[in-house]
């Protein structure tokens, strides 16, 4: 357990109606004590008159719930005061908790990390809950709803359960080689090479699986073709205002410009792109040429709007429409970001595109760093399904059972918890 305690107002920025103040720690009972004089019963509310214990100065009139641990949030002994939300309240009461021995302001994130700490939630369960305060569409809210509340975790459970009897079998063997009966030794070791392989195939279909990030950093999507092909024009058509220069002159767009947009509860980045052409003596739209062609190569989706075959796999789209002469290509979407024609099957085409290339929200979505430990205990498992050596094989499953330990947390570096809980915001 920690040995100070901290506090913050874990509800919304003042002012407000109501301002939860939580503290966590040893000293969380004690420094409510001193502010309110008795409290009420364990889990049960009760109005307080909370007074600096100093000068015994009124600061509030408040509700007082104290929670005992480890059965809390946190693990710790927690203590809310629901203060009457305006500034100067939440600040006065900080205030005399702040000048208490022991008490100090928490960091972001600091009492999920404590809840880490303390066994009450692991770390596939935080990410998720850094996922839900960050979530800005439906689909985000409901996968990572989904997360923190322990979907991986469970899964990694029962992938370690059977990690664990694989070994213990293996080990089980190791330690009864010198007896007669090699026969069942064999017989065992078999059976756990087709369980660790079946177990490598039940983490590669999840691995399969398009990753959480996709949800959160949106889909892609980079527009290309030479220069006054009429991208910068689409571009501000499909996000719906002006975010992009309009030009007639050839080489307006000379980097890449980024717009985040949200449609239909799909989070979308569109990109556009400096127009492609093979010679040029302007070191600028170089510089530019070559950014575009890096984007399109990172690109989830390409949309073309050059009359040439796009260099890469793209949705080819017969630009400005209403302009042009002549028939409207088989393979190529015609659209007007001037008179509108076409956008909407453009979207349509786009949405089914996103229906490949996002999880689905009952699918197990993995994060860069779950898939990263994923791949390794899927390796390791694979290995052991192929080893012969009963040492090896005993080896491979070690390896494999740290890999969840690694996914789960319980192995977790300082690095990745900085990283994860400096997302967070004060008060969670």
């Amino acid at each position: 357990m920690a040995a100070d305690t901290i506090f913050a107002v874990s509800s919304g920025r003042p002012p407000a109606a109501i301002a939860v103040l939580r503290m966590s720690g040893p000293g969380a009972v004690a420094a409510a004590t001193r502010l309110a004089g008795g409290l009420p019963p364990p889990r049960r509310a009760g109005v307080r008159m909370l007074c600096d214990p100093v000068d015994r100065q009124l600061l509030d009139r408040a509700l007082v719930l104290v929670f005992p641990g480890p059965a809390t949030a946190t693990g710790e002994d927690l203590v809310e005061l629901h203060l009457h939300g305006g500034r100067a309240v939440v600040a006065a009461v900080e205030r005399t908790l702040g000048a208490m021995d022991g008490l100090r302001s928490a960091e972001p994130g600091e009492f999920t990390r404590r809840a880490l700490a303390n066994g009450r939630i692991d770390l596939t369960e935080a990410e998720g809950l850094g996922d839900l305060l960050s979530a800005e569409t439906d689909a985000q809210r409901r996968m990572a709803l989904a997360n923190s509340d322990g979907r991986l975790r469970r899964t990694v459970a029962e992938w370690t359960a059977i990690a664990t009897r694989l070994s213990a079998m293996v080990e089980a063997v190791l330690d009864h080689a010198d007896e007669d009966d090699v026969d069942a030794g064999d017989e065992v070791l078999m059976s756990v090479r087709r369980d660790a392989g079946a177990l490598a195939d039940a983490i590669e279909t999840v691995l399969a699986i398009p990753p959480v990030e996709r949800l959160r950093d949106g889909i892609r999507v980079v527009l290309a073709g030479p220069p006054n092909a009429g991208k910068s024009t689409l571009l501000n058509a499909l996000v719906g205002r002006e975010a992009a220069i309009v030009s007639p002159v050839a080489g307006t767009t000379r980097d890449v410009i980024e717009i985040p947009v949200t449609r239909n509860g799909i989070a979308w980045l569109f990109l556009d792109t400096a127009g492609l052409r093979e010679h040029t003596s302007d070191a600028i739209e170089r510089i530019g040429i070559d950014r575009a062609t890096r984007s399109m190569a990172t690109a989830d989706i390409v949309l073309w709007l050059g009359d040439d075959p796009a260099p890469v796999e793209a949705i080819a789209l017969h630009a400005r429409c209403d302009v042009r002469d002549g028939s409207v290509p088989a393979d190529r979407i015609a659209v007007s970001a001037t008179t509108g024609a076409g956008l909407d099957t453009l979207w349509r085409t786009l949405e089914e595109q996103a229906g490949t290339l996002l999880p689905r929200i009952d699918d197990l979505a993995l994060n860069r760093r779950q898939a990263g430990h994923s791949r390794i205990a899927a390796a390791t498992l694979r290995r052991a399904a192929d080893q012969q050596d009963p040492l090896l094989l005993a080896e491979e499953l070690r390896y494999g059972v740290q890999a969840f330990a690694a996914l789960t947390g319980m192995r977790a570096t300082e690095a990745v918890l900085d990283d994860l809980f400096g997302r967070f915001c004060i008060g969670k």
